[in-house]
């Protein structure tokens, strides 16, 4: 049975070992490409309970979703943005540490956003008991997009490169550890206001993976 599962795992090392950057990369982007399409085609319902996230799925035992959120999206301007942010600063992740790496990246930086989100709505649910019946129940407020798990890709970068030149809103340039504070600035901001239409907290769970990776590199265990 071990030798079994340490010959899976070598095979498994080994089709990676095959795949390129651009591979990968495309890869992420056609399976979020493929979901987004699924909106359109598939039940609502089916949609919201199995690529969402939120309290109510998670107390509903659909933990698949803390990933699946993470490739899901409704709006093009949405998508647009998060696939342009993974691929360029996923293809130069990719690059340096490899394929497989981008991949549990993005994995890791899903949950992350996943569980940030989870326990920042818990917070807000738990605040807004006995506040009457006009507060809108946070456990039922989904949310999805791949922010979470491009945050965590494109701060890696900005860590591991913080004198980069990168561009502010595709015009500005400025150093790359100067726009990684105000992400990160603009996100506890927005935790702090409550902000509804983007998750703030999704975005800090993909800087604390970012953060968790940044620090295994440094020692060497990535």
């Amino acid at each position: 049975m071990l030798v079994n599962h340490l010959f899976s795992a070598v095979r498994r090392r080994s089709w990676f070992n095959r795949l390129s950057a651009d591979n990968v990369v495309l890869g992420l982007i056609i399976a979020n490409a493929a979901v987004f399409m699924l909106w359109r085609i598939e039940d609502r319902k089916f949609m919201v309970e199995n690529f969402m996230i939120s309290l109510d799925n998670f107390r509903s035992g659909r933990i698949h979703t803390l990933v699946t959120s993470a490739f899901s999206h409704i709006d093009i301007g949405h998508i647009a943005f998060n696939m342009i942010g993974l691929y360029f600063f996923g293809t130069n992740i990719a690059r340096t540490f490899g394929p497989e790496f981008l991949l549990k990246l993005y994995l890791a930086g899903a949950i992350g956003g996943s569980v940030f989100y989870l326990l920042h709505h818990g917070y807000m649910d738990l605040s807004s008991k006995g506040q009457g019946m006009w507060v809108m129940d946070s456990s039922r407020t989904p949310g999805l997009g791949a922010s979470g798990a491009v945050n965590a890709i494109m701060l890696l970068d900005i860590f591991l490169n913080p004198r980069a030149t990168l561009y502010f809103d595709f015009i500005i340039p400025v150093p790359a550890i100067l726009l990684g504070i105000f992400l990160i600035g603009k996100d506890v901001l927005r935790v702090m206001e409550g902000n509804s239409n983007i998750s703030g907290a999704a975005h800090l769970g993909g800087a604390a993976v970012a953060a968790i990776a940044w620090a295994r590199i440094k020692r060497g265990r990535f």
